[in-house]
């Protein structure tokens, strides 16, 4: 027996939900580690300290992974991820989201488009965050970024938003335009909150509708307070909109609240302002919620 799989028997025989959720990956493991023809591709994790659980985890999540050259593609490719995000852990979370970064040679691809970013003044510590955020963005071909790039900046948009396809970005202006916001508006909202442009079609169109559903909301309040496309809709937008309707319905509040401020206030605030003093006249509302 090797001591790899040694290792990972012992692993598996561990009492710990850890390890009983990784039964499947460590068999998995013990069985791609003994063939000839992955071993040296798995080993290539082995000697770069990663743990068996990350490797497991890595792998069983892109299979495909293991038809890459491990010469010329793995190790070249693990050690760039190395050099820009540092520690295994970071590279393993980053490949557990995404297994392309493996699949890309990432001398003329990621490094080229981090060092073009970086150029356009974007901090190397907004870089690493994007990374995780948006893990295939780095892997466009340079020529590809520096296009994406100049289509933002001829919108005014803050170009660490420009994930996506043209074809991407095209639908969801469209979209916009078919909920009602005008050229104008659009460069207003991604100017003032441009994280809303990564925002996906389904959202926008779900929040956007919501909110014009309020009475004496119009799309204009939207281009105000365009950080309302960034709320959660079932776990912010509608419960506090369902609780404000029935205070104001029922003729509890003073004054009409601003729903940007309402939603923009921890749960502890919502709960302190807005449910605990009119808790008895919420009840109902509380038993819709929660009956089955």
């Amino acid at each position: 027996m090797t001591p790899w799989i040694r290792r990972t028997l012992i692993l598996v025989s561990r009492n710990s939900s850890q390890c009983k959720s990784s039964f499947l990956h460590s068999a998995f493991l013990i069985f791609f580690s003994t063939a000839s023809k992955y071993k040296p591709k798995i080993k290539i994790f082995q000697d770069l300290d990663f743990s068996v659980i990350d490797i497991a985890d890595i792998i069983c999540g892109d299979p495909w992974i293991l038809t890459r050259s491990a010469d010329n593609r793995l190790g070249p490719s693990i050690l760039v991820l190395k050099n820009v995000l540092g520690p295994n852990a970071d590279v393993s979370k980053l490949l557990k989201l995404s297994g392309w970064f493996l699949k890309y040679d990432l001398e003329s691809t990621m490094m080229p488009n981090i060092e073009y970013v970086q150029s356009c003044g974007v901090s190397y510590s907004q870089i690493v965050k994007f990374v995780f955020h948006h893990p295939r963005f780095f892997l466009f071909k340079p020529d590809n970024m520096k296009d994406f790039v100049k289509r933002v900046d001829e919108m005014g948009v803050d170009r660490v938003v420009s994930s996506m396809t043209k074809e991407k970005w095209e639908l969801k202006l469209k979209l916009l335009r078919e909920l009602g916001f005008s050229e104008e508006n659009i460069l207003f909202v991604f100017r003032r909150v441009p994280q809303a442009l990564a925002v996906s079609e389904r959202k926008i169109k779900e929040i956007t509708q919501l909110l014009l559903s309020v009475e004496n909301l119009d799309i204009s309040y939207i281009i105000c307070c365009p950080e309302l496309l960034l709320c959660s809709v079932n776990q912010r937008l509608k419960p506090r909109l369902e609780v404000i309707m029935v205070l104001e319905s029922k003729n509890l509040l003073k004054k009409k609240p601003d729903l940007s401020a309402t939603c923009k206030m921890t749960n502890a605030q919502f709960l302190h302002k807005y449910v605990i003093p009119y808790s008895n006249e919420l009840a109902d509302l509380y038993m819709a919620n929660h009956s089955s």
